[in-house]
C-alpha cells in the first residue's frame, strides 16, 4: 500500500483532508521504510474555505494509487462533483483501497461503492445518507467501518483513528502506536466503538412531555420505572408511550437509559467517583449492571472511556 492519494476539490472539509495528510504524508522513514508516497489529486487550484490548494495531478491519476483517501464533503445537500466521483469509481475498479473521512462518505456512495456494504459518516448525516442512498447500510453508532477494499468514517476526530487504523494494517501496531505518540492521540479506538453521542432532552418546554422530562432527569439516581413516569404525567403507559415516540423518538425505558448513561458520562469525565458510586448515582444499582449497559451503549467500558474522556483541572 504505497501510494496514498488524496482526492481533493473545491468544497471540501479542510479539517479531514489535514487529517490524512498529517499521518500519510510526514516522512516517517526513519520510523518505518518504506513509508507512503503521499499525491494530492484533485482539478487544477482547489479551495477549502478560506485556503487554497495546489493539487500534484489530476483526478485522473487516482487509478494508479494503492489507497485513495476522500475527505470530508462540506456540502452534503450538494451531489458531489462528477468528475470527482467517476474518478474515485475508476480507481476502486482498478484495484485501489478507497477510504473516506466523515461526510466523504456520500461521493463513495454517489460512485456505488457502497451499495450493500455497511458504511457510516459523521451521525449529523446518518439520516441523510440513508435516505439519498438507500442501497447502504447506514451505521451511525460506529467510529469506522472496515469492509476490507472499501472504508468509511464517522466525523473530525474519527478521521484520525480510520488513518491509524489504515497504518495498523499495512504496518503493524508499533508503528500506529508511534504515530499516535507523536500526533499526542488515543493509539487506537476501535471501529465498532460508539460516536459518543448523547440523546438531548428536547429543546422545546411545550410538548405534554415538558414537565416529565426535567423531572425525570432530577431523579436518575432512584429506580424509576415506566408505571412511575405515567402516574407523574397522569396518563396511562399506553398513551405515556406514544408520547415519547413523538417527542424523543424511542421508548420511555430507552430514553430513561439513555439519560442514565449521559448522566454516567458526565460523571466519568467530571468526577474521580467509583463505578459502584456512578453505579448508584444513575441508578444502575451495580457497578456490574453499569458497567453492562454503558458497554452496550457506548461500546468501551466505564474505566475506558474515563481514561480516554476524563476532563483534567
Amino acid at each position: 500500500m504505497g501510494t496514498v492519494a488524496l482526492a481533493v476539490t473545491d468544497g471540501m472539509l479542510h479539517f479531514e483532508l489535514s487529517v490524512a495528510y498529517e499521518v500519510f504524508g510526514t516522512d516517517l522513514s526513519g520510523v518505518t521504510d518504506p513509508w507512503y508516497r503521499l499525491t494530492v489529486c484533485g482539478p487544477d487550484a482547489v479551495r477549502f474555505g478560506r485556503f487554497r490548494l495546489e493539487p500534484d495531478q489530476g483526478l485522473d491519476q487516482l487509478r494508479h494509487a494503492d489507497t485513495v483517501i476522500v475527505p470530508g464533503w462540506a456540502d452534503v445537500d450538494v451531489d458531489p462533483p462528477a468528475d470527482l466521483v467517476d474518478a474515485v469509481r475508476a480507481a476502486h475498479e482498478a484495484g485501489a483501497r478507497v477510504a473516506s473521512l466523515c461526510t466523504g462518505a456520500f461521493v463513495l456512495a454517489a460512485a456505488g461503492l457502497l451499495d450493500g456494504r455497511r458504511a457510516t459518516t459523521h451521525w449529523a448525516h446518518t439520516d441523510d445518507l440513508a435516505a439519498r442512498h438507500p442501497l447502504v447500510e447506514v451505521d451511525p453508532d460506529v467510529l469506522y467501518v472496515d469492509n476490507g477494499s472499501v472504508l468509511t468514517s464517522a466525523g473530525k476526530a474519527a478521521a484520525m483513528d480510520l488513518c491509524l487504523h489504515l497504518v495498523r494494517l499495512d504496518h503493524g501496531s508499533a508503528v500506529a502506536n508511534t504515530i499516535a505518540r507523536r500526533l499526542v492521540v488515543p493509539p487506537h479506538r476501535a471501529g465498532g466503538q460508539a460516536q459518543f453521542v448523547t440523546a438531548p432532552v428536547p429543546a422545546q418546554d411545550d410538548h405534554p412531555l415538558g414537565e416529565l422530562l426535567p423531572w425525570t432527569i432530577e431523579r436518575l439516581d432512584r429506580p424509576l420505572t415506566v408505571e412511575d413516569l405515567a402516574r407523574r404525567a397522569n396518563m396511562s403507559s399506553r398513551n405515556l408511550a406514544r408520547h415519547f415516540r413523538s417527542v424523543t423518538g424511542t421508548t420511555p425505558l430507552r430514553w430513561l437509559l439513555t439519560q442514565r448513561i449521559r448522566r454516567a458520562q458526565e460523571l466519568l469525565e467530571t468526577t474521580g467517583d467509583s463505578v459502584d458510586a456512578i453505579a448508584e448515582a444513575t441508578g444502575m444499582g451495580t457497578a456490574t449492571t453499569l458497567r453492562r449497559h454503558f458497554n452496550r451503549t457506548i461500546g468501551v467500558p466505564p474505566d475506558t472511556y474515563r481514561r480516554t474522556f476524563r476532563k483534567t483541572r
